[in-house]
């Protein structure tokens, strides 16, 4: 085998072996690399089996601030042409490959395909077998971007298959490998030797805060405004791509003249590498028609075609007719004289005969199929709300072009879920569009995703995106579906109209309508130099006019600016200054049709009961959610099936979508039993009667916890028996009408049924408490420690007596603390109080005589008292009104001594010696007076400093004043205790 150096230079054969590099141990130079051999000197003539020479081709090159790689020869060697390009940590291959010899194919079956694949990453895929299925949206969409730049500039007539294949090896995530791989794909094709009229650069073009930037990063590219991507030859643009957020067409004109320049960078590395490692371009068979062939055809179908196509009258499938009845006669006379050649490319010939009738009419006359003006949109019909059971629904066409529009609104849970090497994880709007055969009159099969029903759904769903609200604003994730009903050009941008108003139907709230138009191009190219003599640009295409044409230039936006572009065109390049005047062409058909959109509906709709869902995002502790759950969610589940609601479960927060809003409530009643909800006096609860006594019932409520319903409380008359107007196991709704003292729940059934007429007369004064009063919770103003950053301090911030306070505070991040003592305790305490009061003897404790009594009545029944009473009930109501008696009466001695204690310190000593006296919050007592300092400010009141680390707090009272400062002095009076103990104080107000 020939070496390296004398196989490039045949006159370093003569040099002696000791002047060689081998000599010293190196490799031979290989596109400047250098590296020991494993063999010695004397072997170095011979290389040994096995032994394998990569001869590798490098070109870098600079692009903003990137530095970007092209190299060959390294990674698959057996392909046609095979590229890597690297842009700083990442790297894609890209391979090309074309089948030998004579295709009877009439068209260029060119295939790209794109992967991703999870180890360009270092991850495994979730997948069941581990390993990637079907192409992802993705990859079809980035498929797309590479076919459509390269796919016009292969020659007419070269129809063998060429196969594009396109992978990322690594990723660093900071850069889209999409437009890395057209670039390489490019190189690769310039070095095989299929034949092909480039190369191409593409390039993409951001912009953050008014400023271009040229290669941006997907850091970048979150806060951009505008996503460009931008292909080109030397001279003429290729394809444009934009997603952009209301662009007006001066700034992009000044985007797409700045991509220009920045693509043509990527051409001369191309071609120095192709100058080193390319191959000669493989000679190939035409497959054109004939020019005796076509000047055949052309006399026999011109005429008749230029009928067809002067008379407005007809429609697509009339007009679609009358060309299939020409092409049958010309048939029928080339059958007549035998000419086999003409009659294999009888359709090419016929329609290259229609192309160029139509181009000529509306070059020279102005006039399109249909006899409209060049820049005329065809007859519109819009109706929102088509379907009135969906969420939204919209029904739109445009000439013969007719799409239906569904909108279905779900939890944030059903966003769509993606798996890519940059991007977001998961997608919370999304437009599946759908082009079913039947639109256009044929037969065929529905399989697997198509590539052109992705790239128009993609690019319905890029156009709608710029106008959506904020994700916190509008939580719902967002499925719009477009079903073409009929199809005759521009059915992308029909979707992106029907789905404009589809999605103000279902009450989306909506920044503006938008709306997309076509436009197409005619031109007349001078045959000897190629150059464009003459052109017409139309406005909203029809589907022959899109076949014939040179151009399909999709524009979507609203009155604003632009939101989406999808630029394909057919001959090999169009100039910069053709694209920049079709915009406002666009601009102007846009208007047109924005104005009969915004006639059949101009705002998004109000939601109603009737069909539109309800989504409500629930706070709660995660110790609650957990309770919530039930063991492995069965209780989650359970309230799914009963209510019809479903249920999303994430860090502290329940998120609940509901059809309607009876549904919702349904949901939330179960949850709010369930966990409980912040109690607020004024507020109606449901719960269920747990045990009754003769002063009132206990009633469980709101996740569990217990409230008194007191015999007062239970009808706006008189009450004997509670027994008589409640039961145990009664389900009830409750007013929470306070907190006692101790922090206990006071519930009230009759504050939520009507008062009669006659106590209405007596006292008009009095009603139940207003449910719209303020929550009895404390919670941070901005700028203010939070529960939890107080819980975290240290000792030395906080006293100890200060635990209390942040207890109180914390209500607002957890479930209601506010406890209540059970009807077990109140029993309990009541005999262990009866029993140190009146002791019996040999040790029996009233409780334990109760139970005796009780067991003896059930086993032998005693006879009933004259009252009725059993005389077990008649000893225990003995007990508990003696165990009052006696609570009533220590606390009654208690409050004497203490003012005892504190009278003749009020006489002699001043009122702030008296405050400073007090050592901890138990000694104070209910009037007492304190000068006290503004220690915190909340939002519903102020925490007060009381003097000795003594804490105390105050509500702001109703159109009191509020604008408080910290260490303000204030002159306060106890006026109640909190659920804690804290010292609750209002202002004095005389002093």
């Amino acid at each position: 085998m020939a070496t390296l150096a004398s196989r490039s230079n045949p006159l370093l054969t003569s040099i002696p072996a000791y002047l060689t590099w081998r000599r010293f141990g190196f490799r031979s130079i290989c596109s400047g690399r250098l590296g020991f051999l494993s063999s010695s000197p004397t072997d170095a003539e011979t290389p040994s089996a096995g032994t394998k020479l990569l001869e590798t081709f490098k070109e870098e090159f600079e692009i903003g601030s990137h530095l970007i790689t092209f190299e060959t020869g390294k990674i698959a060697r057996f392909a046609n042409g095979a590229v890597v390009m690297a842009m700083d940590k990442t790297k894609v291959l890209s391979t090309v490959a074309s089948s030998k010899g004579d295709n009877v194919k009439d068209f260029l079956p060119l295939t790209v395909e794109y992967q991703e694949k999870q180890f360009a990453q270092g991850l495994i895929p979730h997948t069941f077998m581990r390993r990637e299925g079907a192409p992802q949206e993705r990859e079809l969409l980035c498929g797309r971007l590479i076919d459509r730049p390269i796919r016009p500039l292969f020659p007419a007539g070269f129809y063998n298959d060429v196969q594009v294949m396109a992978s990322v090896l690594c990723s660093d995530g900071k850069q889209d490998p999409d437009v890395m791989a057209a670039n390489a794909t490019s190189a690769a094709l310039m070095l095989s030797d299929i034949p092909w009229g480039g190369p191409i650069g593409v390039i993409r073009i951001g912009r953050v805060c008014g400023e271009f930037i040229v290669n941006p990063s997907m850091d970048e590219l979150n806060l951009s405004d505008l996503n460009l991507v931008y292909a080109c030859t030397r001279d003429k643009t290729l394809m444009i791509d934009v997603q952009a957020r209301e662009i007006t067409e001066r700034d992009l004109e000044a985007a797409l003249r700045l991509a220009h320049p920045e693509a043509v960078k990527y051409l001369e590395p191309q071609i120095r590498l192709a100058a080193k490692a390319g191959k000669h371009k493989r000679d190939y068979k035409v497959f054109l028609v004939s020019d005796m062939t076509l000047q055949k055809v052309k006399d026999f179908s011109e005429a008749p075609i230029e009928a067809v196509f002067t008379d407005p009258t007809y429609g697509k499938f009339e007009r679609g007719e009358a060309l299939d009845k020409i092409t049958q006669d010309v048939k029928r006379i080339l059958e007549e004289e035998c000419d086999e050649d003409s009659l294999k490319v009888l359709p090419k010939a016929v329609d290259a005969v229609r192309k160029k009738v139509v181009r000529r009419r509306i070059i020279e006359e102005g006039i399109r199929v249909d006899g409209r003006r060049l820049d005329k949109v065809r007859p519109l019909y819009c109706e929102a709300g088509h379907l009135p059971m969906l969420h939204g629904s919209s029904l739109f066409s445009r000439g013969d072009t007719q799409v239906l529009c569904t909108v279905t609104l779900g939890a944030p849970e059903d966003a769509q879920r993606l798996v890519s090497l940059v991007g977001p994880p998961t997608k919370r709007f999304m437009l599946h569009y759908s082009f079913p055969p039947f639109s256009i009159n044929e037969v065929g099969k529905r399989v697997g995703l198509n590539r052109r029903e992705v790239g128009h759904g993609t690019l319905a769903e890029k156009a709608l995106l710029a106008v959506l609200p904020p994700e916190d604003d509008f939580p719902y994730t967002v499925r719009v579906n477009s079903e073409v009903m009929a199809s005759d050009g521009s059915t992308s941008m029909a979707t992106v109209c029907g789905g404009s108003m589809a999605l103000m139907d279902a009450g989306i709230p909506l920044r503006e309508h938008v709306a997309g138009v076509s436009v197409g191009l005619v031109s007349e190219v001078d045959p000897s130099t190629g150059e464009i003599k003459d052109y017409r640009i139309l406005t909203d295409i029809l589907g022959l006019e899109d076949h014939l044409g040179d151009m399909d230039f999709k524009i979507a936006g609203t009155r604003k600016g632009i939101t989406a572009i999808q630029l394909d065109i057919k001959p090999a390049g169009i100039p910069l200054d053709i694209i920049c005047e079709s915009l406002e062409a666009a601009r102007k058909g846009r208007l047109q049709i924005l104005e009969h959109m915004e006639r059949e509906i101009n705002a998004p709709r109000t939601q109603d009961d009737r069909n539109s869902p309800r989504l409500a995002t629930l706070k709660f502790s995660n110790d609650s959610i957990r309770r919530f759950l039930g063991p492995q969610g069965v209780q989650k589940r359970k309230i799914e099936q009963e209510t019809g609601a479903k249920i999303s479960v994430s860090d502290g927060t329940l998120t609940i979508l509901a059809k309607n809003q009876a549904v919702m409530e349904k949901a939330q009643e179960k949850i709010d039993f369930i966990i409980g909800r912040e109690i607020e006096v004024g507020g109606i609860y449901k719960g269920v009667v747990s045990s009754i006594k003769e002063y009132g019932a206990f009633v469980e409520f709101n996740g569990g916890q217990q409230g008194l319903l007191h015999i007062s409380e239970l009808s706006h008359e008189q009450v004997s028996r509670v027994s008589d107007v409640v039961s145990v196991g009664q389900q009830l709704s409750l007013m929470c009408i306070g907190q006692d003292v101790r922090g206990n729940i006071k519930l009230s059934l009759k504050a939520i049924k009507p008062q009669p007429e006659s106590d209405m007369k007596t006292s008009p004064k009095e009603s139940a408490p207003s449910s719209k009063q303020t929550s009895n919770v404390w919670a941070p103003l901005e700028g203010m420690p939070s529960c939890q950053e107080i819980q975290n301090s240290t000792a030395e911030e906080i006293p100890v007596n200060k635990d209390e306070i942040r207890e109180e505070n914390c209500t607002s991040l957890s479930p209601p603390s506010i406890l209540i003592r059970s009807a077990a305790d109140c029993d309990e305490e009541e005999r262990s109080g009866f029993n140190q009061k009146f002791p019996l003897k040999n040790g029996m404790t009233t409780s334990r005589l109760v139970s005796n009594l009780e067991k003896d009545h059930q086993s032998k029944p005693f006879p009933p008292l004259q009252n009725g009473k059993s005389p077990v009930s008649l000893f225990s109501s003995l007990f508990s009104q003696r165990n009052v008696k006696s609570e009533h009466a220590k606390q009654k001695q208690a409050g004497t001594e203490s003012d005892r204690t504190h009278a003749p310190v009020q006489k002699n000593v001043s009122k702030e010696a008296v405050d400073t006296a007090r050592k901890t919050a138990k000694t104070i007592k209910l009037s007492d007076k304190f000068t006290a300092k503004v220690y915190q400010i909340r939002v519903h009141g102020l925490v007060l400093d009381l003097g000795g680390g003594i804490r105390g707090m105050y509500k702001f009272e109703e159109n009191g004043k509020k604008n408080y400062k910290v260490g303000e002095e204030l002159r306060v009076q106890c006026s109640s205790f909190s659920t804690k103990g804290i010292p609750v104080m209002s202002l004095l107000v005389d002093e």
